[in-house]
């Protein structure tokens, strides 16, 4: 599918290396500058990063894209794993010719991220991990599955009121129930085998032992009432990652892109200058 053009921005579809397509979105400024690929979370799309893309698009070339079984982009049947996730992340990268670029993601969206700077070292110029993890621990499988239950018998409604009190902290859900719906319509427009089949990568992956083989600028960004993803797992990763930088956001929860977009686009733009 050739690209729609819409200002500065293109969308099209691109084709993974089994067929899947996947939605992205291109924003373009012109001129020598950064290339930067945002990776979204559980059950979001392209679309949650509109802030950030908003703020970092004056400094880099900015895709976003639904992984799959997610937004506009196919939902084959599972299984699904974050290495096939980093795989479609390279194809798509392939189709805009793109050798390198700064990865970024938010909790699902940064455990690809990982996975994409472990498995393309070489095309990953910088990494950014926001309110993510590489491992959910021990109990992950039995937690996940469980979610994924509700979602099977009782429809992805059921989870509305246990994700929104995850997603924002108590003030910002008071104060912009507009932010706070748009998540929870885009949320409601999952396909429950695809959400089901994320759940278990989630619940299945590990990539601790990829953070020493990690050689790259990295930044790390976490909420300080995140419980979903919580400081101790942003402080593995740090800890992990040689030469990487930790940033506690304070009173922010899990969805930090858009709780507090212009602290995360500044993190990014500090990341791009590094890269």
């Amino acid at each position: 599918m050739h690209p729609v053009l819409t200002g500065n921005t293109a969308s099209g579809l691109a084709p993974a290396r089994d067929g899947t397509q996947l939605a992205y979105s291109l924003t373009r400024r012109g001129g020598a500058r950064g290339r930067v690929a945002l990776v979204h979370s559980l059950a979001m799309n392209g679309a949650f990063w509109a802030p950030v893309v908003a703020q970092l698009s004056a400094h880099a070339d900015v895709l976003v894209y639904d992984c799959r079984g997610h937004g506009a982009s196919d939902k084959p049947a599972g299984p699904y794993s974050v290495e096939l996730f980093a795989d479609d992340l390279a194809d798509l990268l392939d189709h805009l010719g793109w050798r390198r670029a700064l990865v970024a993601g938010a909790s699902m969206g940064g455990s690809v991220a990982l996975a994409f700077a472990d498995a393309y070292p070489e095309r990953c110029a910088a990494l950014g991990l926001i309110d993510t993890s590489a491992w959910y621990g021990a109990d992950a499988p039995e937690k996940w599955a469980e979610r994924a239950g509700k979602a099977q018998a009782e429809g992805l409604q059921a989870l509305v009121g246990f994700q929104q009190a995850r997603w924002f902290g108590d003030d910002f859900r008071n104060k912009h129930g507009d932010v706070v719906a748009a998540c929870v319509e885009t949320f409601l427009k999952n396909e429950v085998p695809a959400f089901v089949a994320t759940c278990t990568m989630l619940g299945a992956f590990d990539l601790r032992p990829a953070l020493p083989r990690l050689s790259l600028p990295a930044a790390v960004l976490v909420g300080e009432e995140d419980y979903a993803t919580p400081v101790a797992m942003a402080r593995v990763l740090h800890e992990g990652i040689a030469g990487s930088s930790f940033q506690l956001l304070q009173g922010a929860r899990h969805l930090t892109p858009l709780e507090c977009p212009a602290v995360v686009s500044e993190a990014l733009v500090a990341l791009l200058t590094r890269s």
